[in-house]
């Protein structure tokens, strides 16, 4: 055989180009010929392993614990409806390495639910569903007909809330009011349902209730079906320490928003923004921790926002519209622990300014990076 012949079999096997003939082997003795030949298959099993150690950085595949919410994807989900669709979604978590897809659902037939239960299973992912309650009476059928679909699906818990910034929301006190009523009168609705169908419901402190708010609720409901989705950010809005919130929660948590967070100060308030896993401010470690000590059976969840900082105007009259009962050490804790712990204004994400195309591919990366942290520094 031609050395280029042994060279071109040795190389598609993953040895080195050269490989010493008979004429080469009679120039170097038995020790040099054995050096030669195990530093090549040394090197090339190097090369193999540092080609899928990259790959399985570079794409995030991975497996970890940690599912992903949509609202992490809420950027591709303007861009391409298609990829919002439960079997599409739940496909993409398991190529990047999730553990589970946290995701709404909707009403679907048996085909597609039954569908949706066995890919989960056979990529050993579990589902949880998110889902608005019920308005009315005449929209409990509706809600019914989600929460069988949901439950179809394999998942056992649904996620909830009941509104958004309440900051932005409300300029008066009655208006908070008479939202609270609301949300009360929707979730004596939800919760029979729930009962029914053996599901639980997980209201997620959303920018709306304060601590003694959600106590308040869980306790006059009473029901072995409603808990807490537990974000670990978004309550910093409301001026209370995220330690504080988890601490509280962390016995009626059903699931989990993981999110980091960094801030900066701005004239009227502070700036919030979301950022990768790791990258922020949040005893993430200990906060997992907490939760699982209280609740071992709750699964865990990103919701990585790629977006602008939040401003909260929390030095506005608008914004105390509807907190007069929260204290002014409050304020002054919050305002304190922002001007310690600010990064520069500048350095907060900003991607508004950036074609769609590039914003997709950076939440992409962050949702990757939050995938790699949570396996190496949480144990998901």
């Amino acid at each position: 055989m031609r050395r280029s012949e042994s060279n071109e079999r040795a190389s598609s096997a993953g040895f080195p180009l050269f490989m010493p003939d008979q004429e080469d082997t009679r120039m170097m003795n038995r020790r040099e010929m054995l050096f030669s030949i195990a530093g090549g298959i040394a090197g090339s099993m190097l090369i193999r392993h540092s080609r899928t150690a990259w790959a399985a950085e570079s794409t995030g595949t991975k497996k970890t614990n940690l599912g992903i919410d949509t609202f992490s994807y809420h950027i591709r989900l303007r861009a391409d409806r298609e990829f919002g669709d439960p079997l599409n979604y739940l496909e993409h978590c398991h190529q990047i390495g999730a553990g589970g897809a946290h995701m709404e659902i909707g009403i679907r037939d048996e085909q597609y639910v039954r569908k949706l239960r066995s890919n989960a299973e056979t990529y050993e992912m579990f589902i949880e569903g998110s889902e608005g309650l019920p308005r009315n009476r005449s929209d409990v059928e509706r809600f019914e007909k989600v929460v069988r679909t949901i439950k179809g699906a394999g998942a056992k818990v649904i996620r909830i809330f009941f509104g958004g910034r309440r900051y932005e929301q409300f300029d008066r006190a009655e208006q908070y009011k008479a939202f609270a009523e609301r949300s009360w009168k929707s979730l004596q609705l939800a919760e029979p349902v729930a009962a029914k169908h053996g599901i639980r419901l997980a209201i997620e402190n959303h920018k709306d209730w304060r601590i003694p708010d959600m106590l308040s609720i869980l306790q006059r409901i009473s029901s072995e079906y409603v808990g807490v989705c537990v974000d670990t950010g978004n309550s910093f809005a409301l001026l209370e320490d995220s330690m504080d919130v988890v601490e509280a929660y962390a016995p009626w948590c059903f699931a989990t928003h993981l999110k980091d967070m960094a801030v900066a100060e701005y004239e009227d308030g502070f700036l919030l923004a979301d950022v990768p896993l790791g990258e922020g401010l949040l005893d993430l470690p200990k906060i997992v921790r907490i939760l699982r000590k209280a609740k071992p059976e709750t699964q865990f969840s990103l919701e990585m926002a790629t977006r602008d900082p939040l401003k909260v105007p929390c030095l506005t009259e608008k914004y105390w519209a509807t907190f007069a009962n929260v204290p002014g050490a409050d304020l002054a804790r919050t305002l304190r622990y922002v001007r310690n712990h600010a990064s520069e204004k500048d350095a907060l994400p900003r991607i508004s300014h950036l074609p769609l195309d590039e914003q997709v591919k950076l939440e992409e990366q962050n949702i990757k990076k939050c995938l790699l942290y949570a396996a190496a520094h949480l144990d998901l």
